[in-house]
C-alpha cells in the first residue's frame, strides 16, 4: 500500500487551475477555490488560475499555453467532463495530450463509486502528459474536486509518496525530445 517516506524532503509543485464554465466567476467558483485551497495547504505553489468558456479550442489553447510555460508543472481543470453537449473539456485535453494516463480515470471512478455509487459513470475525468506537464480534467463539482485531490493527486504529487509518484519522473517526461 502507499505511504509517505518521511526521510525524503517535500518538493513543492507549481500547479495551474482552470475552471471551465460559461457562467462562473472567481467570486462563485467553489470548485476552483477548493482546488486552490488544497494546493496551497499541501505546500504546493498556485502558478496561475483562470476561468474559460466551454469552448474546445479555447480550452485547448490555454492548456497549450500553460504547457509551454516552464513555471507550470501541473494543470488541473475543473468542469466540462460530463455528458452534455457543452461538455468538451475531455476532448480539449485529448487534443493536447502526448500520452494519456488511462489509469487516472479508472482510479477516479473507483474513488467516486465509494462516494456517489453508480452515478460515477457520468464522469469522464481524464489525465495526461504534454510537453513535460501533467494535465488532469476533473468534474465541476466541489465533491469531485475534493475526492480527486484528497484520494489521488495529493499522493501522486507528493515526492515522498511510495512506492512511486508523478513528481519523481518529472525529469523524464520529455526525455524523448532530448534524444539526438
Amino acid at each position: 500500500m502507499s505511504r509517505i517516506d518521511t526521510s525524503k524532503e517535500f518538493i513543492p509543485v507549481r500547479i495551474a487551475v482552470m475552471t471551465v464554465s460559461d457562467t462562473r466567476t472567481v467570486e462563485d467558483d467553489r470548485s476552483g477555490e477548493t482546488l486552490v485551497g488544497r494546493i496551497e495547504a499541501a505546500g504546493h505553489v498556485l502558478a496561475d488560475r483562470t476561468i474559460v468558456k466551454d469552448e474546445r479550442e479555447v480550452i485547448a489553447a490555454k492548456l497549450r499555453d500553460w504547457c509551454a510555460n516552464p513555471e507550470i508543472d501541473v494543470i488541473l481543470s475543473t468542469g466540462g467532463t460530463g455528458l452534455t453537449g457543452r461538455d468538451v473539456t475531455v476532448e480539449a485535453h485529448r487534443d493536447v495530450y502526448e500520452k494519456e494516463i488511462e489509469a487516472f480515470a479508472t482510479v477516479f471512478t473507483m474513488v467516486s463509486m465509494q462516494k456517489i455509487g453508480t452515478s460515477a459513470v457520468q464522469s469522464r475525468a481524464t489525465g495526461g502528459v504534454a510537453n513535460g506537464t501533467y494535465l488532469f480534467a476533473l468534474p465541476g463539482s466541489t465533491g469531485a474536486c475534493k475526492d480527486a485531490w484528497d484520494d489521488i493527486l495529493a499522493y501522486q504529487l507528493d515526492y515522498r509518496h511510495a512506492p512511486c509518484n508523478f513528481v519523481e519522473i518529472f525529469p523524464r517526461l520529455d526525455e524523448h525530445k532530448r534524444r539526438k
